[in-house]
């Protein structure tokens, strides 16, 4: 049933009643339904201004929907958005909640659309795996009052929602101080886009790790990519191109490094012989990689269950344990890194 219904007799909506509540318009929705994952407080007091002011349900007909999240990407096209919708769709298929998943790609047109058909469906939530939204869409979502959760955000979140990320800082570190332990001295670093949160985090655990070294960071090493691996391809020949090329990369994502080591092979380099290449993400294909890459975990599929969780409880009104999660990543050490030749 839809979220903002009313009989035709009624003069006000679901939305004025969830006003007047103070709280979201799918936990005015549950009232009227008569789900039970609404808390006693919630109930009273949403069920006293229904009384007050004359709302009469609409009788139940076939169709009548089920819980239903949106999940928001910018784009669907790389192996990382997959392992985010696998975890969504784990917890939220064992929650009997369905998923409807969407791209902007990016494009105000593409955000609006989607903006319409999430009025339409009367979402009971949105997890939002993008910052591209325009403000007047983050306002329309904030009058709809539907729980979001931000995952991955590109930077401050200019949303007063839950985020959820992953220790981005401490994986640049990482993948670095193992290129460092193995005797790698000059680490060439392809980094992502500079105005994503995430891009800079890493960059910054990069350059951490050099100066605990006691080495200056040298701007010349670093390449900026777009995490596809084309641009890996691209940033890996800028630094063979240098005068003194480097012995070890950091790809800021396992796509880039795979471009990288498409370039390397190119110009008849071997990996790790010739050069060692440390990857970010842990995507499953790159275990199969050739050699098997040597890259951080960042759990992705864990960042897509904890979002549906958040969010699940956003839905009951209770508040997240913490507004701003990010959860741990590791060193996964294979084939693709050694010691300098």
């Amino acid at each position: 049933m839809g979220a903002r219904e009313a009989d035709a007799g009624s003069k006000v909506t679901i939305t004025e009643i969830a006003r007047q509540a103070g709280v979201s318009v799918p936990t005015v929705s549950r009232v009227v339904n008569g789900r039970s994952d609404v808390s006693p407080q919630t109930r009273a007091r949403v069920e006293d201004l229904l009384r007050r002011h004359g709302y009469r349900k609409r009788p139940a007909t076939p169709g009548t929907r089920a819980a239903l999240l949106d999940l928001v990407f910018d784009d669907l096209d790389s192996p990382w958005a997959v392992e985010i919708i696998r975890g969504v769709e784990e917890v939220a298929h064992a929650a009997g909640v369905g998923t409807v998943v969407s791209a902007i790609h990016g494009r105000s047109g593409d955000a609006r659309e989607w903006m319409r058909n999430l009025r339409a469906r009367a979402s009971d939530g949105v997890i939002l795996v993008t910052s591209a939204l325009d403000p007047t869409l983050h306002e329309e979502l904030r009058i709809l009052g539907v729980p979001l959760v931000v995952v991955d955000p590109a930077g401050s979140p200019s949303l007063d929602a839950p985020t959820i990320g992953a220790a981005n800082w401490s994986g640049g570190l990482a993948a670095t101080e193992h290129l460092l332990s193995l005797g790698h001295r000059r680490i060439g670093l392809i980094a992502g886009p500079p105005r994503l949160l995430c891009s800079r985090a890493r960059l910054d655990g990069y350059r951490a790790a050099l100066e605990r070294a006691g080495i200056t960071p040298d701007a010349s090493l670093v390449v900026t990519g777009d995490f596809h691996p084309e641009s890996g391809f691209t940033a890996c020949a800028t630094l063979l191109g240098l005068p003194e090329p480097p012995t070890a990369l950091f790809a800021a994502s396992d796509q880039m490094a795979l471009g990288a080591i498409e370039a390397l092979r190119r110009r008849g380099l071997r990996v790790p012989q010739d050069m060692s290449v440390v990857g970010f993400d842990d995507l499953p294909e790159v275990r199969w990689s050739a050699p098997p890459l040597t890259t951080i975990r960042q759990p992705l599929a864990e960042m897509g269950k904890l979002a549906v969780r958040t969010v699940l409880r956003l839905t009951r009104d209770e508040q997240p344990d913490s507004p701003r999660v990010e959860l741990g990543t590791d060193l996964v050490v294979r084939a693709s890194t050694a010691p300098p030749a």
